[in-house]
């Protein structure tokens, strides 16, 4: 996959992977499909593995030629020594883990920097449904309330607190709308939440 393809197809993948240096090893947490592992290999000359709890998505994973394991995030990543990868990515899916703390302080150890993502609560359509007294849906937010795989609902500010108490250190926070950044009220018109962090 080429930077056009994914640029039409994931934007916000495609801002993200100007984080990530060339030839760098990278770990990709909750792969999916494995877009952002092809495109890192293909035009970026990254080397590194998916990992994914998805039956359905391994094989799409292998098709693409993304070296994927499959395994519960939850488990932990004791399989990986420490500083094992340049980047640990956990795109849109540190929300439906149950122990964000220890997934953070895992990635925070195996990545020398890593990159989250995650739907942000506070994206104004998702205020103004709390406002009409419903659960949002959203592009960033798609599932109803009674068949969401998502567990947390996060804010930029909750991530910053999170962050602070887990002792990372903020590199970067960007929020997202439809792949773009938003620099005026981002807490309010970002959809997505993307932060770039190490460990202090």
């Amino acid at each position: 996959m080429n930077f056009r393809e994914l640029i039409t197809f994931r934007p916000d993948l495609a801002f993200i992977a100007h984080w990530v240096s060339p030839a760098s090893q990278v770990l990709d947490l909750g792969c999916g499909d494995g877009v952002m592992l092809d495109y890192l290999q293909t035009d970026k000359q990254c080397l590194g593995y998916g990992v994914e709890i998805d039956d359905n998505k391994i094989p799409v994973c292998i098709n693409r030629g993304v070296s994927v394991i499959q395994q519960d995030l939850e488990t932990g990543l004791a399989m990986f020594a420490d500083d094992a990868f340049d980047t640990v990515l956990c795109l849109s899916a540190l929300q439906m883990m149950k122990n964000v703390e220890g997934v953070l302080r895992d990635i925070a150890r195996v990545g020398r920097e890593a990159i989250v993502s995650f739907p942000n609560f506070a994206y104004w359509p998702h205020r103004f449904a709390l406002l009409r007294g419903r659960m949002p849906v959203s592009k960033s937010l798609p599932y109803e309330w009674f068949d969401t795989p998502n567990l947390r609902c996060a804010t930029i500010k909750d991530f910053e607190e999170l962050a602070n108490r887990v002792g990372l250190e903020v590199l970067e926070c960007v929020a997202l709308q439809d792949g773009k950044p938003v620099s005026f009220l981002p807490n309010w018109r970002g959809s997505l939440a993307v932060f770039r962090f190490r460990k202090r």
